[in-house]
């Protein structure tokens, strides 16, 4: 059996405090009147003619809900092309020391395919975030139905890292990867960070989701692997999105974020 039941769930208004709960930090619920503490870095910008930070990465409302507000994510604006790392990142409220584990809570909504876009966590500062890009983060979690330059199409399906690449989440009670995002829904993912050493049996995490096929908060993948495995204090909240180069663009679908958290030790309960 391998869905997992929320215990000891809360229940009531969204708060705008840092601490929802004595346990849960948040990163970010976005129900600000500006985005604070985010940067955003353009830092492999090959729009053509040249246009100056094209990421798109603002607050929204959403339309079906009184006062929701969420951040949406963008490579660029629909239709320009050349913005290869659309960086942003945010400080986390607590550092993740080396021999920790965590639990982060995310929730994620496709505005619409194609797109493609890395979300995690990274050990770096923001200088070396900017210059490593893609490298900068540990555990990551990836959205895209791009095709890869071995020929394999993705399909829209959650993802998760491992040491050869890449491989979607699964549903484990039916055998099968699980099936591609749902545009326009959201998405509830716990992943547990384990930061210790790697001769400790650790730099991997497990993740969760509840949403789509899975009623309820469900395992869908098990020990997936950092992505350097630098042994580091992790310290930032790091997403990037892409839209392709000129011959082969990706497309320029965002993706939606909404309620960041952090929890220290194994906590599958809800923030909210």
């Amino acid at each position: 059996m391998f869905t997992l039941f929320s215990a000891f769930l809360t229940t009531g208004c969204r708060s705008n405090e840092p601490f929802v709960s004595s346990q849960w930090l948040a990163i970010d619920n976005f129900e600000q009147t500006s985005l604070q503490g985010w940067t955003k870095a353009d830092t492999q910008n090959d729009t053509k003619p040249f246009i100056k930070n094209p990421q798109v990465t603002e607050l929204r409302e959403e339309a079906s809900s009184s006062n929701n507000q969420y951040m949406i994510k963008k490579p660029a604006k629909d239709g320009l092309v050349g913005n290869r790392k659309a960086l942003t990142y945010k400080a986390l409220p607590a550092t993740v020391n080396v021999g920790e584990i965590y639990t982060f809570y995310t929730r994620i909504n496709v505005e619409y395919f194609p797109n493609n876009h890395a979300f995690g966590i990274s050990n770096q500062d923001p200088k070396s975030i900017e210059k490593l890009g893609y490298d900068a983060f540990e555990p990551t979690l990836r959205v895209t139905d791009k095709a890869e330059s071995s020929g394999l199409k993705n399909d829209g399906a959650l993802m998760v890292k491992v040491d050869n690449g890449y491989s979607n989440v699964q549903n484990f009670a039916k055998h099968r990867s699980a099936k591609p995002l749902e545009v326009g829904r959201w998405y509830d993912i716990w992943y547990v960070v384990n930061n210790n050493t790697l001769t400790q049996g650790g730099q991997n995490y497990d993740v969760y989701v509840k949403g789509g096929e899975f009623d309820e908060q469900t395992l869908v993948f098990k020990n997936a692997q950092f992505r350097k495995k630098r042994e580091l204090p992790l310290i930032y909240f790091l997403a990037n999105s892409n839209t392709g180069s000129h011959k082969k663009p990706y497309g320029n679908g965002g993706l939606k974020y909404d309620d960041l958290y952090m929890v220290k030790g194994v906590n599958l309960t809800t923030p909210l």
